[in-house]
């Protein structure tokens, strides 16, 4: 039965067999032989951009055939398109809306669209320069104008990308290039360009640190004059450490004996202060030896207090105010400068003790750094022949460092220059 088959079959294997073919020849266009060979890889595009720019000037052609120049397109102009086409060559090829033709090159052109976007929460600080926009940079963006100002803090609640950069907006204001924002406060720049510009001079030594950033501006904050009665910020700090160690109380009393006003680093008693000049023999509790110096800038109270808590001046106490101060800090000779003294009035705030409330109800509260400022001021004054100083805490929502020496000057320029930099930091 299989040979019988076989055989019937046979004659089909060496039948020649007639193929009816339906292909015919097909002459297609520019466009369409274009639009079958090109991949998404290509340097052309297939459908006209939404937003379209020029990486730089580019020639514009009068024709198709992009022959003969018309003109050109620059960066960041108007670009109408309003079709694509394919030359004879097959290059793709943009008409403009006013009938000239650019090669539809993505070399050449691109889509100027934001490329991403996100949601944030966040508070940044603008730079100088800045430029404020109706919407992320693409070409087509237009400037607003706003109560902004440079220093200041911003809401930033959206960020986006796009062909010029990243771009964040200021909440109920509009768009700003990432570079003109800072992350941190930057206010201690304006402050070191005030410093630079206005009280640039040999006879000021001005130093201002922010306590919450560590940030610093200053002029000549490293020159050392006399610094006359600021060097009282010592004995206070050193006080004020010996307490915090249980060493002594407020309550402690000590005795005004003739030794206290004849030691290495004893004020003369004729100067300021409502204690008597004259050893009395009497008691004077810590806290109140503290409070007429602080208060008052006493100079038999300093000598009183100096003199016990320091142990006259010695080693232990030189070898500490060196360490906080920065620099040694003779305690006969009393030059320092207003970086020395800055150093010691932060010390004293990172005590929190109570000699920080003393040195904030002063009598010399209407005057200097604390003149004009509304907000709690803990300060220590010195006067000697011609220097005029001040060294303060400023109180503000970020507190500062303020130190302010000066020779040949007077209060009213040390209150200026404190209203110059609490108006930046406040």
């Amino acid at each position: 039965m299989r040979k019988l088959l076989f055989l019937l079959l046979l004659p089909a294997f060496f039948t020649a067999n007639i193929v009816v073919s339906t292909e015919q020849d097909v002459e297609l266009t520019a466009k369409q032989q274009y639009e079958i060979t090109s991949t998404i890889y290509s340097n052309y595009y297939t459908n006209l951009p939404t937003n379209p720019n020029v990486y730089e000037q580019i020639p514009t052609y009068t024709s198709l055939k992009l022959e003969k120049v018309a003109g050109n397109l620059t960066p960041n102009t108007s670009i109408k398109l309003s079709e694509l086409q394919v030359n004879e060559q097959g290059i793709p090829v943009f008409k403009l809306a006013d009938e000239k033709f650019v090669p539809a090159d993505k070399r050449m052109i691109y889509d100027d669209v934001v490329q991403s976007s996100i949601a944030v929460s966040q508070t940044m600080w603008l730079k100088p320069s800045f430029v404020v926009y109706n919407q992320a940079f693409v070409n087509g963006t237009k400037e607003v104008k706003t109560n902004l100002l440079p220093y200041h803090s911003v809401k930033i609640t959206q960020l986006a990308e796009t062909a010029s950069g990243k771009y964040a907006y200021v909440e109920g204001k509009g768009w700003i290039d990432m570079k003109y924002l800072s992350d941190t406060d930057n206010r201690m720049d304006k402050v070191q360009e005030i410093l630079r510009s206005k009280y640039n001079k040999t006879d000021y030594s001005i130093y201002v640190k922010q306590l919450n950033s560590g940030k610093t501006a200053g002029i000549n904050q490293d020159v050392e004059m006399y610094s006359a009665s600021v060097a009282k910020l010592l004995i206070l700090y050193y006080a004020q450490k010996q307490l915090n160690e249980g060493k002594y109380r407020l309550s402690s009393g000590l005795k005004y004996i003739p030794a206290v006003n004849d030691y290495s680093g004893a004020y003369d008693t004729e100067g300021s202060g409502s204690i008597s000049k004259k050893s009395d023999n009497k008691d004077y509790s810590i806290q109140d030896l503290m409070n007429h110096i602080a208060k008052e800038s006493d100079n038999a109270a300093t000598n009183i207090l100096g003199y016990y808590i320091t142990n006259q001046s010695d080693s232990t106490y030189q070898t500490t105010i060196k360490q906080i101060a920065g620099k040694k800090w003779d305690v006969e000779k009393r030059n320092a400068s207003a970086k020395m003294a800055g150093n010691v009035m932060e010390a004293i705030y990172e005590q929190n003790g109570d000699i920080i409330n003393a040195l904030s109800q002063t009598n010399f509260d209407e005057q200097r750094i604390s003149k004009n400022i509304n907000v709690k001021v803990a300060h220590k004054i010195g006067d000697a022949y011609d220097f005029k100083h001040d060294v303060a805490l400023v109180y503000v929502s970020s507190p500062f460092v303020l130190s302010i020496f000066t020779n040949h000057s007077d209060y009213d320029t040390i209150s200026q220059i404190a209203d110059d930099i609490y108006e930046v930091l406040k």
